[in-house]
This record gives C-alpha cells, structure tokens and sequence, in this order.
C-alpha cells in the first residue's frame, strides 16, 4: 500500500504533517465512488478559510486533514470517468459538487444538494462540509472527477504557469466571484475590503473587468504596501480618518459604485484604537455606508453559523449587527455565499494562459515543502503579505 502525508488540525493554533491513509475511491459515507479519481497533489494552498479553523474559531475536530485548494495529477481513475486519463494534469474547484441535482445543473455548485448529508454544500478539508479528506497532502481523492476537474490543455505550459493555475481551485474564481456580483465593469469605482489573498484576487479580478479604479483598504499597513506598488489605490484603515474621507481623498467623492467584502467574520474595527479588537460587523456596515445609492455589494468573505470564539453571544450563533436599514434604503444588492467555482475556472484559466492576468505576483506566490506547512500557517497568522503554496512532492521547485 502506498503511503501519503498531510497538513492535519491539532488544536487552536497547531498544524503538524503526519502520515495520513491513502486516499481510496470511497466517499465519506462508505459508498464506492467509481466516479472519482485519485489525485497526486502538484500544489495545495494554504487559504485564509483555513486559518480560520486552525485559531479555533469553528467547531473543527482535531485529526481534520487540511486544504481545498488543489491542483493535481490523475494517478487513478474509477471505472466510470470518461473524459479523463491519467497524467492529465487538472485543477479542482474547492466545491465538492455531485453535477446531478437542481443547484449543480443551474452551477451553484457551492451549495450541492446532495455531496453533504448536514447541509447544502461541499468542500474538502473543512467543518461541516461533508467530510471530504483536504488536499495538503501528497494524494487526495476527488468525485464526480468528469464534472468538476479542470483539465489544463497542455501539461507542459501549465507547469510553466502553475504558480497562476494554482489559484484557479478558489482564490481567483472567489475574488472574480466577489467583483462580479458587485456590479463591476468598465469605468467603475471599486472598493475592496481586504488586502489579503482573497482581497487581492478580486482586486486583479476587478481591473481585468475593466474597473476605472480600484482601492483596496486593510488595517494592516504592511499589507497594503505590496498593492500599492502594483498600482492600486490604498487606503490604511488603521488610521483615524474615516474610509469615506480617505475614499474622497482618491476620488473626490467619499462613494464608490462596487464594494468587495474580502474580510469576513473575523473582521476589526477601524481607526488606530479599533483595528486592535474585533468587530465583526464593521466591514459590511462600513460599505453599506460608502457604495452608492443602488450600489453593489459582492462578500465573498466567509461568514459562518458558528463562531465559538466570538466577541459577544449573538456573533457566536452568526448573527451580527448589520445596518440592513441603510443597504435597504439605498436600494443596496447583496451577493453573498461560497463561489461556485466552475462558473469561472474555464475562462479564468484561458485569461492566465494568455497572459490577461498575473495573479501568482498579485497575490504574492511562495512556494515551500509539505514539511515547512505549519512554518506557512503561522507566518500567514501572523500577517505575512503572502500566498503559501504546498509544493508536495517538489515538482514545482
């Protein structure tokens, strides 16, 4: 029996590579998957949403084997997988997807109806989303392998792109997501909330849909300084001038037509004393305030339904104190929810593969072994202005 390794949840705050099974064509129900493939991992991304589960802050288990952005080899495939063969090398959305029920026919593919018996929704390697095994491993096992694999049309330039690629599994698509459902196009003014991966991504994504001018804020100036020399406009959150004052020092107004949430629940607050404690809501609220009347809102920042160490009682359940009267009576549209990938990997990639986006410089591209994963987990604590990329068996470096 072959042997593999992965990135696995401890407890709040640790991450340790340990030896993992190897991967079988099994769903996590027991039943045969003889639609799936087994996968050697060629990348695996160490996302924020991970983070999330590694500071404790859901209901995780320990033993939870990390990761849902992958990018891999088909090593093995079940009898009933037709379009591909081994060697393809492909990319996989985060959404587990089953291809077959209502949502996954009209591509909501982030909310499947049947991939996860506790609710509708998929991925692998995360609380409450089916039980998928994660990819930061050396091999994984994806279902459904015909509906939800991007093949990349040449191995050979993929692997010469594959610090781009490598964010097709959700970075890229997420960001695109976000951009897309705030009413992004040409000419438009864009705030993006979040100058984190996922920030950044939409951020590209917003200018490759032909935005006049985007501006991405965070309260961590260290973080914005990368942005900044790509072109962007900044605005420090950590300061005490509010965002509309810094908004209308850029454009002359303190409105803006879209606005990306990139942030999520874990959100702090603004101005010097703010940004040093959490206020979950501060994020929403805050674009609410400065998008324009019939504006645009995308968030494709992660919320959850349970937030175990939350500030307050009511954030611990989900619930926060958004100011729906204001989006109301500014005839504001809400897009919230988890991307559904294959909406945009196909079109993604061919933007990649020719050179209309850059995303790996954007986002700040770093390649490290399976070994040095928990050393990547805690400088992306710790803020560092990075995309970690899982390099398992060293056929990137």
């Amino acid at each position: 029996m072959a042997s593999n390794r992965g990135v696995v949840y401890v407890g709040p705050g640790k991450v340790e590579v340990q030896p993992i099974d190897y991967p079988k064509l099994v769903d996590p129900r027991g039943r045969t998957a003889e639609h799936g493939v087994i996968l050697r991992v060629v990348s695996t991304n160490i996302c924020g949403s991970d983070q999330h589960m590694v500071r404790g802050r859901t209901t995780a288990p320990a033993g939870l084997v990390l990761g849902h952005e992958i990018t891999g080899e088909v090593i093995e495939a079940g009898r009933d997988v037709q379009n591909l063969k081994i060697g393809d090398l492909v990319s996989v959305p985060f959404n587990v997807a089953c291809g077959r029920c209502r949502t996954c026919l009209e591509r909501n593919t982030g909310v499947c109806l049947t991939v996860n018996p506790s609710r509708a929704g998929g991925a692998y390697g995360y609380v409450d989303m089916g039980g998928w095994i994660g990819g930061q491993a050396e091999y994984v096992m994806v279902p459904y392998a015909d509906f939800n694999l991007l093949k990349f049309p040449d191995r050979d330039q993929a692997m010469e792109k594959i610090r781009d690629l490598t964010c097709l599994s959700d970075i890229l698509p997420t960001g695109f997501h976000g951009a897309v459902t705030a009413g992004v196009g040409p000419g438009s003014t864009v705030y993006v909330a979040g100058a984190g991966p996922v920030g950044l991504a939409a951020a590209a994504s917003a200018r490759l849909l032909g935005a006049a001018v985007v501006i991405v804020g965070d309260v961590n100036p260290v973080r914005l300084e990368h942005p900044k020399k790509l072109g962007y406009q900044v605005v420090d959150l950590s300061q005490d001038a509010s965002l509309g004052d810094q908004i209308a020092q850029i454009l002359g107004t303190p409105e803006i037509d879209c606005a990306v949430d990139a942030v999520g629940f874990e959100a702090r607050g603004h101005g010097h004393d703010g940004a040093q404690h959490e206020a979950p809501a501060t994020v929403l609220n805050s674009l609410m305030e400065i998008t324009r009347p019939a504006g645009g809102i995308g968030i494709p920042g992660l919320y959850v339904t349970e937030d175990p160490g939350a500030v307050d009682d009511a954030a611990k359940k989900g619930s926060l104190s958004i100011r729906f009267g204001l989006g109301w009576a500014k005839s504001h549209s809400f897009f919230t929810g988890q991307t559904p990938v294959l909406k945009y990997n196909r079109a993604l990639m061919q933007a990649i593969l020719w050179d209309r986006i850059n995303i790996a410089e954007t986002v700040g591209v770093e390649i490290i072994g399976l070994d040095e994963a928990p050393k990547g987990y805690e400088a992306f604590d710790q803020g560092a202005p990075r995309k970690f990329v899982i390099d398992p068996h060293g056929m990137i470096r």
